[in-house]
């Protein structure tokens, strides 16, 4: 059983009883996308912290660039409320990678691996993007593994 699926359902009825509009919207969205996930495929499936972990990501996500296309759009009320959501989810992941950890594990996995060149990328990201985990947005772990590769 998914304890961080459990965690969700207890602070969507705490939200609900404190009639805290926000967090109640975006749980109630969350627990519907990993209902979606679970369905989806051949065999439904319960989905476990990991799997949770990679929907509430792309949640993350996704609110985060739609307030920067409702920024862009002048629909700044829009934006504040997408990025209210992101905060929301962002207290059930994982703490993020900083700078310097990912750049040591890219480090690492490079040595590991022997890689050498911007040829090597792929060979690279298909080992940190499992240890990174949830810890940091694949764009971010992509440009660094680029930036040591090409250094």
């Amino acid at each position: 059983m998914a304890e961080l699926k459990d965690r969700l359902r207890t602070d969507l009825t705490a939200a609900m009883k404190s009639r805290d509009d926000v967090r109640t919207r975006t749980l109630r969205s969350v627990l519907t996308a990993i209902s979606t996930e679970e369905a989806s495929g051949q065999a439904a499936r319960e989905l476990g912290d990991e799997d949770i972990v990679r929907v509430l990501t792309r949640e993350t996500k996704k609110r985060r660039e739609a307030a920067e296309a409702f920024e862009e759009g002048g629909r700044t009320d829009q934006a504040a409320a997408e990025r209210a959501e992101s905060d929301v989810l962002a207290d059930y992941l994982p703490e993020q990678l900083g700078d310097d950890e990912l750049r040591e594990l890219v480090a690492a996995v490079i040595a590991e691996t022997g890689a050498e060149g911007p040829k090597a990328m792929g060979q690279v990201m298909k080992q940190v993007t499992p240890r990174v985990a949830g810890r940091a947005e694949g764009g971010r772990v992509a440009a660094e593994v680029k930036r040591q590769l090409t250094a």
